[in-house]
């Protein structure tokens, strides 16, 4: 399939060249201009309803809507005219009119498209009196974790377009003609769609709310972290928003490649045990009286001795949650060892698609890397795992809870060395526990069904004395003499590129944020 040709035009005198059918809208960013929008959503189809996007085109009698004019050669668009300037500033009052003065109480102020627009173009002061009382309308639970506040909704029909073109299923409307106008909800139906949540992320200003949410923080409190959703194998592409260091909000980060502009709600509330109280906060060696808290240096120390003096067979349980990092570290930590590793992954009986947005499901495998496992020589095989359990001098347990095992299968384990966040009780009898960090504490990476390689970023400080999972690996690794240790994450992948073929010439660097395909003519069936 040949590519467009290109179209040059100017764009608030900057020239550029886009394909041909690009949006004007589309087409400014190119140029560095934002053109106000409300209606217009790059994964939703064009309505032009809102009007905010007008601009001027030299040659033309009238202002167009930037969000359904594609563009044409030669075209010389103003965006800041006085013309297009003073045509948005009517737009807005006319938005203001009705729009209340929720500001100091609303979940979207320091995140509202309103604010930021009236902010930058709108008039210094109204010319609505108070003699004309806006229109009210109480709050509507629309089931689910929405509320609808239509006292601000601007009608954009962000939310009605979402689940008539992409969740393919007609749950709302627009209701009412006129200043009567409001979004509707069909009678009898929830908005609990599997994927409703996204149509929180796509209201421009406070009118739709998630439950969830409500009243946890202001925008400006929140540090927003790029990383990966845990919560199945498809790897969406998410931000954390944390405050006081705890994960309060996961919402979509866009990547076309892997989710567009969208996760399941599914992931989106599948937070809350990043934010655990039981954690590990500190090293704990076996001694007379059972597990007590000791210092790293004693506790790496221990270990080591462990792995030293251990001859033979060696078993490393994983969990398919932990970075391909960790992964890879524990298996050259036991290389000397004739060693198998093992982990279960959950599934579940059928996946939950988006319906408008191909190869984008809620997955049955309910983990986000046991395909970079799978490539690293980890098996699912967990009836295998229990013969080789005693039949080994060591094992060790990567963050696994252990609760696929019965009470006894680990009472005859000597040397048993457990890594994990919280401590299960059939690890109890662990000779060294390492706490270790969550997903949400650390940096590292996941390789998604598809196998595409992703990164994601430390969001917020791990509890007490616990470590990324690569930081503790990387000293045994030091302490046993089976390689040198690890000073970052980069520097673990470094050494994990190196060493595995469908990893080869991939880095941080590269993987950026968007993540890359792995050096696999199967990649895509690894997984499946």
């Amino acid at each position: 399939m040949s590519e467009k040709p290109l179209v040059s035009l100017t764009i608030e005198g900057v020239e550029v060249s886009v394909p041909q059918g690009t949006l004007l809208i589309e087409a400014a960013k190119q140029a560095g201009v934002v053109i106000p929008h409300y209606c217009y959503h790059p994964g939703l189809p064009v309505a032009g309803v809102c009007r905010m996007c007008l601009v001027e085109i030299e040659g033309m009698p009238k202002l167009q809507i930037a969000c359904a004019t594609q563009v044409a050669q030669g075209q010389v668009v103003k965006v800041m005219s006085e013309q297009a300037l003073a045509a948005r500033r009517s737009v807005l009052e006319f938005l203001l009119i009705n729009h209340p003065l929720d500001c100091p109480i609303c979940d979207q102020a320091g995140e509202c498209e309103l604010q930021d627009y009236v902010f930058q173009e709108g008039r210094p002061r109204t010319r609505y009196t108070p003699a004309y009382p806006k229109r009210f309308s109480p709050v509507e639970d629309f089931g689910g974790d929405v509320l609808y506040v239509p006292n601000r909704c601007i009608l954009c029909t962000r939310c009605v377009r979402f689940m008539d073109h992409v969740a393919q299923d007609s749950i709302l409307n627009v209701s009412e003609r006129g200043d009567r106008a409001y979004i509707g909800i069909h009678p009898g139906r929830k908005l609990d769609h599997p994927w409703a949540g996204n149509v929180v992320d796509l209201c421009p200003v406070g009118s739709l709310l998630s439950k969830d949410f409500l009243h946890k923080a202001r925008a400006w409190e929140l540090d927003k972290t790029a990383s990966i959703c845990t919560g199945c194998s498809q790897g969406c592409n998410v931000n954390l928003d944390t405050r006081h260091n705890a994960v309060v909000r996961i919402r979509p980060r866009p990547n076309l490649e892997v989710n567009q502009y969208f996760i399941c709600d599914y992931g989106r509330f599948n937070y809350r045990w990043m934010n655990r109280g039981d954690r590990i906060e500190a090293p704990l060696v076996k001694d007379r009286e059972g597990l007590a808290a000791t210092d790293w240096d004693t506790a790496l120390e221990r270990a080591a001795q462990i792995l030293k003096g251990a001859d033979g067979k060696a078993v490393a349980l994983v969990s398919p949650k932990v970075s391909t990092e960790a992964l890879f570290l524990a298996r050259r930590l036991l290389g000397r060892f004739e060693w198998s590793g093992y982990f279960r992954l959950e599934r579940v009986d059928g996946e939950i698609p988006l319906p408008g947005v191909p190869n984008l499901a809620l997955r049955s495998e309910r983990a986000p890397n046991g395909t970079g496992a799978r490539l690293l020589g980890y098996g699912e095989d967990t009836e295998g795992a229990v013969p080789a359990l005693r039949q080994a001098a060591v094992v060790l347990v990567l963050d696994d809870p252990l609760d696929w095992l019965s009470a006894d299968s680990l009472s005859e384990v000597e040397n048993l060395i457990y890594l994990g966040t919280v401590l299960p009780p059939a690890a109890r009898g662990a000779r060294v526990v390492l706490p270790i960090a969550n997903v949400a504490e650390e940096d590292g990476t996941f390789v998604n069904r598809d196998g595409r390689v992703q990164r994601y970023f430390q969001a917020k400080p791990a509890p007490g004395m616990a470590r990324p999972a690569w930081w503790v690996l990387g000293q045994l690794m030091e302490e046993t003499g089976a390689g040198e240790a690890v000073l970052s994450a980069a520097q673990a992948f470094e050494l994990l590129a190196a060493a595995e073929p469908a990893f080869s010439g991939l880095s941080y660097e590269r993987l950026g944020l968007k993540g890359a395909l792995i050096n696999a003519p199967e990649r895509v069936e690894v997984s499946r």
